[in-house]
């Protein structure tokens, strides 16, 4: 940003927009109003908005942003709060690496620029906006408007004064019960589906009510009610979700259906004590947006086509592992959705069922009565089934189950925490099972990630640095002309530079060769090692190749792969 000596109203002025009388008269009477001399001429209808930020941005040197080029849709910085955006009366509308473009009706308030450049650790790029155009979008981005939780709170807080009072549970009960309280959340909730988030976060802090939406598997600040509302909007969801709203003291689960934006959509609630306060997270279970089909996963061809043959088999058991959030449960969904058939009976053991299957027996486990996996497992053996899935092995009742169920001639899928393949194997023999076991019944491993997908719109080109292919552990041979992506962040993403998720697989065949080394009890790298060799392809090396493809980015799969 450059400042020109040339003052706004020499500007207007050769501009044509005032006259030399109009320019005497305003600095006259600048003494006594004491209005800029821009906003003096606006305001006495000399000139038009439009007339004073064109001379602004003459002035200054900043390119003036219409409206129509406004982000259609949040951008959400971590370290930049919704509270922050609206006092510095800034609208976020991009990032390139590590500059942020800012829309701004003020260029000189370098106080709260330089407050945002430490808070974010960002460079910021100006880009000037109309005063008017910013208000409006704020409304529409951030909600400042009549609907807007801005109002809703205002509302709370003119029909009642006594909503922080926590130990009168039937006055919360009431409070929680009314419009205000009701519409707010509702709002929450709106805003979180809108977004494309997968789970809702309410966290109590001492000087705070902060709300999170992950979208895409990565969490981000919105706009948060103030901490005084933190006990009616908590009431309410746990009345929702049919919890007792009297018990503060030891964690609750729950759950939500409602019809949201013309969808019927579920809610897994979790409730849990914390210092100050209950903390509350909602599962968002959409069953509109989940895609069943493993076609869709991201697998390659060769992969696919190995995956698919193996989950024929009659029998054994076949793994999935990875952390929570992988995409482990939709895999073995979608698993069951390929192989159900009217002749094979399928018996699930969940905790919780996330989805109904058709056609599918699905248990949920209820610890608190006796109903855990291996009680469960016990039970629906003698159920006659042809396919069990076990949620996942916890603990060695449960593996040793899946393992007698496998030896008998069922088909056992299940998942493992794991960081890959080949550590599903040792957590198992961790476990204390016997190695000539797991060579006769576990027939595949899969692990699994799950990477942001490039935004088509914000997407560009780029050569990969040498640094780059070193830390992806690339061994290939580079070509010259290579181009992967990078994204730059665009209203089509909320400013991500990501729109939607694929996954990145490690497939393990359990081979002969494989098979000795359970018997030898070989640790995990031994058997990686050896996979490798049969033509294994790493989590790191099948996100190279969608790297390659053009799907996602280098930043992408080393985060999500960081811990190999």
């Amino acid at each position: 940003m450059k400042t020109n000596k040339r003052f706004i109203g020499e500007i207007l002025l050769e501009k044509g927009k005032i006259t030399e009388r109009d320019l005497n008269l305003a600095l006259a009477e600048q003494n006594i109003t004491k209005e800029k001399i821009g906003e003096y001429f606006v305001h006495r209808g000399i000139i038009s908005y439009d007339d004073l930020y064109q001379a602004i941005s003459e002035q200054l040197e900043i390119p003036l942003v219409p409206i129509s080029e406004f982000p259609k849709t949040p951008l959400f910085i971590d370290g930049l709060t919704v509270d922050f955006i609206k006092k510095g009366f800034v609208i976020p509308a991009n990032t390139n690496g590590n500059v942020l473009t800012l829309l701004v009706a003020d260029p000189l308030d370098f106080p709260t620029f330089e407050a945002i450049k430490i808070a974010t650790g960002m460079e910021l790029e100006l880009r000037l906006a109309r005063k008017d155009h910013i208000e409006e979008a704020m409304e529409k981005l951030y909600g400042t408007g009549g609907g807007s939780m801005d109002q809703i709170i205002e509302e709370i807080g003119s029909n009642e004064n006594g909503i922080e009072n926590e130990e009168d549970i039937a006055h919360l009960k009431d409070m929680a019960s009314e419009a205000p309280v009701i519409r707010l959340v509702n709002l929450i909730i709106t805003r979180a589906i809108e977004s494309r988030s997968s789970d809702i976060h309410l966290e109590p802090f001492e000087n705070e009510f902060k709300v999170r939406y992950r979208i895409d598997g990565v969490l981000h600040d919105v706009e948060s009610p103030p901490r005084r509302l933190q006990s009616a909007i908590i009431s309410r969801i746990k009345i929702m979700a049919k919890m007792n709203i009297a018990e503060r003291r030891l964690p609750q689960d729950g759950r939500i259906k409602m019809r949201i934006l013309g969808r019927e959509i579920d809610f897994r609630v979790s409730t849990i004590p914390t210092l100050h306060g209950e903390s509350v997270v909602l599962r968002i279970l959409d069953k509109s947006s989940i895609i069943l089909d493993l076609k869709k996963l991201g697998m390659d061809k060769d992969l696919l086509y190995s995956f698919t043959k193996i989950i024929q088999r009659p029998h054994g058991i076949i793994l999935v592992t990875g952390p929570t959030g992988s995409g482990k449960t939709t895999t073995l969904y979608s698993v069951l959705e390929k192989i159900n058939s009217p002749e094979k009976k399928i018996i699930t053991v969940e905790d919780p069922v996330e989805y109904q299957l058709k056609g599918v027996n699905q248990i949920q486990v209820k610890p608190s009565i006796g109903l855990t996996f291996a009680n469960g497992l016990r039970s629906i053996v003698r159920q006659d089934p042809d396919i069990i899935l076990i949620g996942e092995i916890r603990d060695a009742e449960t593996a040793e189950i899946a393992i007698q169920s496998a030896l008998t001639g069922h088909l056992v899928f299940s998942t493992l925490h794991t960081n890959d393949a080949a550590g599903a194997i040792t957590r198992l023999l961790d476990m204390g099972m016997e190695e000539y076991l797991l060579a006769s019944t576990i027939i595949g491993v899969l692990a699994q990630r799950l990477v942001r997908v490039c935004c088509p719109k914000c997407e560009y080109l780029v050569t990969p640095e040498e640094s780059i292919l070193k830390e992806m552990e690339v061994k290939e041979n580079i070509s010259s002309n290579l181009k992967i992506k990078e994204v730059k962040g665009c209203d089509e993403c909320s400013f991500t530079g990501y729109k939607g998720r694929t996954g990145i697989f490690e497939y393990l065949e359990i081979t002969d060769p494989i098979r000795s080394l359970i018997l030898m009890r070989k640790d995990a790298n031994t058997i990686k090692d050896e996979a490798r060799r049969l033509g294994m392809k790493t989590l790191r090396e099948d996100g190279w190749n969608k790297v390659k493809k053009g799907i996602t980015t280098v930043a992408e799969v080393l985060r999500v792969t960081q811990q190999e």
